[in-house]
């Protein structure tokens, strides 16, 4: 008997080792910050919504190319200007088994739409979805979105909005949506350690993904990790270490640092965050369009491109990155000529030139510094002054109200490259974003225009007509596009970075 024992226990041993001596494969991301929360509809950052979408799907997605496709719509067309109708696919689950319903999609957009929806509160993500106006389900499979007015950019809005599930959500309220996911994305949470990481494992019942983004299936690897490493230095001695696979805003001074490592190496996409120099407009000094483009003309963008940015960046005389639709390629150049800027500044009654303020926020105190030596070379003597990101909003964008600073250096994300995301908030009166305090009633009527405008060739006129104002007016200093920089093993493949800053972990392998 003895024998017989030993024998079985040897033979479940040897057919248990091979599976104890596999390792799970994994990927880690060092990444910048930390999700504010799990609850898709609740938060307006893009980290965020970086890591809820490797567990959330949307109706609609984006290839490589930034092309609108579906994802757990099987199709979907425009019946009128005001009606988008999307037909869902079947046999979608979400993870805990249960299956996507048109309901699941309806509940979703009314809680982000309708004011209250979500236990008493109104959704932050509201006004990225416009002028919707009503969700109807037309049958199992069919949703129809009606709008307010024409919107020609729902399609673009809508990637960013992930679907939850009806049930789940009624069952664990807002508050439990913060740290609970039930999504139908291709990874499932298994812990958020806030602060310090979100672990997630491949879910087996994935459906696979958008068909016009290959390869279509269950995930690659086991499980993957989003390690929060804010610093710069600390998330390049984890890459250069071996402890991450993956590390976004690789600082330009260390590009030649990790290309140079045997192990690692470097990736970009071109990004979609325009950065400038808000200026006051509101104020005494710069009311005058002189002064502006006599501070436009000290900036030596190419000198900092070139030496800070490690020539990771592309100029812009607009608002609008030159891959956005409606980008106007004709706009005037001023070039960097500081003798030409201080005689402008004398011309505009300044002969001593003028003390100013740049606020900034820590990210971006060394740029901001060579803007300000820039400045002050041309008689603007300014002095950067550090402060801390919702101070500097709260300060900054003030909707119509009173503003104390002089210049704000800063940027504005625009994922969906449409001029709508960026043009509106940044230069409308008194909207959301508009640091400079800029007020053009004509410039208001052609974005408000523009905004319903379903012709896409009228549609793109009016933006390069609404770039050529700003780019005369310069409420703000336009200064650049970054190339969004990444950090990577060369274990990892598969992987490639995507200009709306996501960090899509469904195709991505390991050696």
């Amino acid at each position: 008997m003895r024998f017989t024992t030993l024998l079985a226990l040897a033979t479940a041993m040897a057919i248990a080792a091979p599976a104890a001596l596999t390792q799970a494969s994994e990927i880690r991301v060092g990444f910048t910050n930390d999700a504010d929360t799990l609850d898709p509809a609740n938060h307006r950052k893009r980290e965020t919504e970086t890591i809820l979408r490797n567990m959330y799907d949307g109706i609609l997605t984006r290839d490589g190319d930034m092309t609108v496709v579906p994802e757990l719509a099987e199709s979907f067309r425009q019946v009128s200007p005001t009606v988008y109708e999307f037909t869902l696919r079947k046999g979608v689950t979400f993870h805990d088994g249960s299956e996507l319903t048109a309901e699941d999609v309806k509940f979703t957009l009314d809680r982000i739409t309708v004011e209250g929806a979500m236990d008493g509160r109104t959704s932050p993500r509201k006004s990225l979805l416009g002028p919707v106006e009503e969700i109807e389900i037309v049958d199992d499979r069919t949703i129809r979105i009606h709008l307010g007015e024409p919107w020609p950019i729902l399609p673009a809005m809508l990637p960013f909005q992930e679907v939850v599930s009806k049930a789940f959500v009624e069952k664990v309220g807002t508050d439990g949506l913060a740290t609970q996911v039930n999504g139908t994305g291709p990874f499932r949470l298994v812990d958020w350690r806030r602060g310090d990481s979100v672990i997630m494992e491949r879910f087996d019942g994935y459906y696979g993904g958008a068909d016009d983004i290959a390869p279509v299936g269950k995930a690659c690897v086991d499980r993957v990790i989003f390690k929060v490493i804010p610093e710069n230095a600390s998330r390049v001695a984890a890459l250069l270490a071996g402890d991450v696979d993956i590390i976004n805003d690789l600082p330009a001074h260390s590009v030649a640092q990790v290309k140079n490592n045997p192990g690692t190496d470097v990736v970009t996409a071109n990004g979609t965050r325009s950065f400038f120099v808000a200026l006051n407009t509101q104020g005494d000094i710069f009311d005058d369009p002189k002064v502006r483009q006599a501070a436009m003309h000290a900036i030596d963008k190419d000198l900092i491109i070139d030496r800070i940015l490690a020539g990771n960046a592309v100029a812009i005389e607009g608002i609008l990155s030159p891959d956005a639709f409606g980008h106007n390629r004709e706009l005037t150049v001023y070039d960097y000529d500081p003798e030409l800027a201080r005689a402008m500044l004398a011309e505009a009654g300044y002969p001593d030139g003028v003390d100013l303020q740049l606020d900034t926020e820590g990210a971006y105190k060394d740029v901001a510094e060579a803007v300000a030596s820039l400045l002050t070379k041309a008689g603007f003597r300014t002095t950067v002054v550090v402060g801390e990101g919702s101070q500097l909003s709260s300060k900054w964008r003030t909707r119509g109200g009173e503003k104390t600073g002089d210049m704000y250096f800063t940027s504005w994300g625009n994922g969906s490259l449409d001029p709508y995301g960026i043009f509106v908030p940044t230069h409308r009166t008194n909207d959301r974003g508009n640091s400079a305090g800029y007020s053009n009633p004509a410039l208001d009527e052609i974005l408000d225009e523009a905004g319903v405008e379903a012709d896409t060739e009228k549609r793109a006129a009016l933006y390069r007509k609404a770039e050529a104002i700003v780019n005369e007016d310069l409420p703000y200093l336009y200064l650049w596009v970054p190339q969004d920089i990444y950090g990577v093993s060369r274990r990892l493949k598969g992987w490639k970075p995507s200009p709306d800053s996501r960090i899509n972990l469904h195709d991505a392998c390991v050696d």
